[in-house]
């Protein structure tokens, strides 16, 4: 199946939309639902050039009585039956339409009950993570898919964000990057200690994250130092000459070489790029130079002094300024499971129950009202993932599909889409959720390839993201590689 991803605003008010988009050979709509906040470009529509989306919303009519705690925003920059507009749109030029669900990601409910959200070991909120270990966010979550499945009538139901969101977050002028901090940081400050996940973790969980994540200042040094007759107990000097060795602080862990990662899941991670210092977005403090004492050989007997011609002193062992670079804020592990150590294996088994146990319920509420309505997930093997695409170790027989990210490099990509294959019950699809935009160039013959690359890792289903944005050019190329496909 091929499947265009769309949002209400690109089709409602457009009526050239629904041919355009079945024009490129797909067999259905991902039109979202309940989607969270942005700013959209729309290159076609008429009414508009740029959407600016400021808070999540529900684009069907919000019914008060069909919600309990948490109830969805409406949006103001559409009509509020944005979605069934355009749902009967799509459907008009004979495609499909999914319901496109973003579920814990949204920050307007994450602002109203901040007693609901991700919170970090140092206790900070992350406003835009409604965490599901909570009662009310799985009531919320639950209580979407009965109103899309009642009001909205889709052919199925895609769900994004079913699970935890963490640290990683795109949202208007992030200034995240540059903090030096590895995939491994990122990933124990995406670990939840809300006051529902708190009580999960074993009780050391937290100051060891807050450890590895506090950077350790520089010993400190005198301005020049000399090489004594008798050095300090201690100093290397000291231990080159059979003294024993500096004693380690006892607030500091033992540093342990780093290793290969543990997981095979992990392989797709990659630390974030660099960027500007995100405490307050001002140039890091340059390094301060410290010194070596380097003994500089003495001259040699009747060189003359330059300065008074004088004879010599008893030569002197000299100093050398040599910089040494700051110590660095970042973990020195490749891998979350080495941070964590012992404790790995019950946190991420915490973690991972998370998003098993929103999932599970989800379909058990789809099963009960539309037996037979397909469910597809974003989803990725990795057990440590938070985001729009949750943690999927071990698989989940109810689904129809399982769709993992192809954004990135496509024989990495291809690596995760194997994974998810090998996890498919009898029955079950794989699909490629595939990126359509730049920076993947306008060239039929390279989306082609790439699309071949993932139907020989096991993807059957191609997710395009997204129609209403790409402009003509890259439509045009992406029309042509998808009639590649047999």
């Amino acid at each position: 199946m091929k499947v265009a991803y769309v949002y209400p605003w690109d089709v409602a008010g457009d009526p050239s939309a629904p041919e355009r988009i079945a024009a490129l050979g797909v067999d259905a709509a991902a039109l979202a639902v309940s989607y969270h906040s942005t700013r959209a470009a729309t290159p076609y529509h008429p009414g508009h050039r740029v959407l600016d989306v400021p808070h999540p919303a529900l684009y069907l009519p919000v019914r008060p009585s069909a919600w309990g705690r948490l109830v969805p925003a409406a949006p103001t920059w559409t009509p509020a039956d944005a979605y069934l507009t355009a749902r009967d749109a799509l459907k008009a030029a004979g495609l499909q339409v999914h319901a496109w669900t973003v579920l814990t990601h949204n920050s307007h409910l994450g602002r109203l009950h901040p007693d609901l959200v991700t919170r970090n070991a140092f206790g900070d909120p992350y406003p835009y993570a409604l965490c599901p270990a909570h009662d009310d966010v799985l009531d919320y979550c639950d209580r979407l898919v009965r109103e899309i499945l009642a009001v909205a009538e889709p052919d199925g139901l895609i769900l994004e964000a079913c699970g935890p969101m963490g640290f990683g977050h795109q949202s208007v002028h992030e200034k995240t990057a540059g903090a030096d901090w590895t995939a491994a940081d990122a990933d124990l400050l995406s670990l939840c200690f809300c006051a529902a996940c708190a009580p999960r973790h074993p009780s050391s969980l937290r100051p060891l994250i807050r450890r590895h994540l506090t950077p350790r200042p520089p010993l400190p040094n005198p301005p020049t130092s000399i090489t004594h007759e008798n050095p300090t107990p201690g100093t290397p000097e000291h231990t080159a000459r059979g003294g024993p060795p500096p004693t380690r602080p006892s607030d500091m862990p033992a540093e342990e070489p780093p290793s290969p990662l543990t997981n095979e899941a992990r392989a797709a991670r990659t630390p974030p790029p660099p960027g500007p210092n995100t405490s307050t977005n001002e140039p890091p403090t340059p390094p301060r130079t410290q010194v070596q004492a380097t003994p500089v050989p003495p001259p040699q007997p009747g060189t003359p002094n330059t300065s008074t011609d004088e004879p010599l002193t008893p030569p002197r062992n000299q100093v050398r300024a040599t910089p040494v670079p700051p110590p660095q804020p970042g973990t020195p592990y490749a891998s979350i499971e080495e941070a964590l150590g012992p404790l790995a294996d019950e946190v991420r088994a915490v973690r991972v129950s998370l998003s098993a146990g929103l999932r599970r319920r989800l379909i058990t509420t789809i099963r009960e009202i539309a037996p037979n309505i397909p469910i597809t997930l974003h989803v990725t093997p990795d057990p440590w993932a938070t985001g729009a695409f949750a943690a999927l170790p071990e698989g989940e027989p109810g689904a129809d599909v399982l769709v993992g990210n192809c954004w990135g490099d496509p024989e990495t990509d291809a690596a995760r889409l194997s994974r998810l294959a090998d996890l498919c019950h009898p029955g079950q699809r794989v699909g490629a959720y595939v990126l359509a935009l730049p920076p993947r160039p306008a060239d039929a013959t390279v989306l082609a390839h790439h699309l071949s690359t993932y139907a020989k890792a096991g993807a059957t289903d191609f997710h395009l993201y997204h129609a209403g944005l790409a402009g003509p050019t890259h439509l045009t190329a992406l029309a042509k590689a998808l009639n590649t496909l047999h």
